[in-house]
């Protein structure tokens, strides 16, 4: 009995974590799908958002960081920088290398991509109920500091 007990708790707890998964898309979907500024693509959104949340990279970097091939990551900066979103810079540190650092215009867009995504995030949250919305405005925070531990290697 026990091992069927533990059986229905582990298909529980799967099922449960699945719903997440799938809220969290639809969510995470919705969100991006509301920020419109720039005409960004995805990876470019989010190349450009990095380069403002963590600061000048190496293209290497970047490319690690977003997932996707150095060539593609070139080509991607040199559309940025077309459009003044980005530009590339002297390494400080190292003379002969070359960082891409998020322009003023990026700025900018990344600033009006984040209000177009509060602002989203805000008319979902105010069609819940008062407790649905407690119940967001307390998980939300725990999920986002617990990838950042998890980022962070704790």
């Amino acid at each position: 009995m026990h091992n069927a007990v533990m059986d229905t708790r582990e298909k529980e707890g799967q099922e449960s974590a699945d719903g997440l998964i799938v809220a969290v898309e639809h969510l995470v979907r919705h969100v991006r799908r509301s920020s419109l500024a720039g005409g960004l693509s995805h990876t470019a959104a989010s190349a450009l958002g990095r380069l403002h949340r963590e600061g000048p990279q190496r293209l290497t970097d970047l490319a690690r960081d977003e997932g996707v091939s150095q060539p593609n990551m070139t080509q991607l900066v040199n559309r940025m920088e077309r459009d003044g979103l980005a530009r590339r810079v002297a390494d400080a540190r190292d003379g002969r290398g070359v960082r891409v650092e998020v322009t003023d215009q990026g700025l900018a867009v990344v600033r009006q991509r984040r209000a177009e995504r509060a602002e989203a995030l805000g008319r979902l949250i105010d069609s819940l109920s008062e407790p649905e919305r407690r119940a967001v405005e307390t998980a939300l925070p725990a999920l986002a500091r617990a990838v950042q531990d998890q980022a962070r290697g704790a």
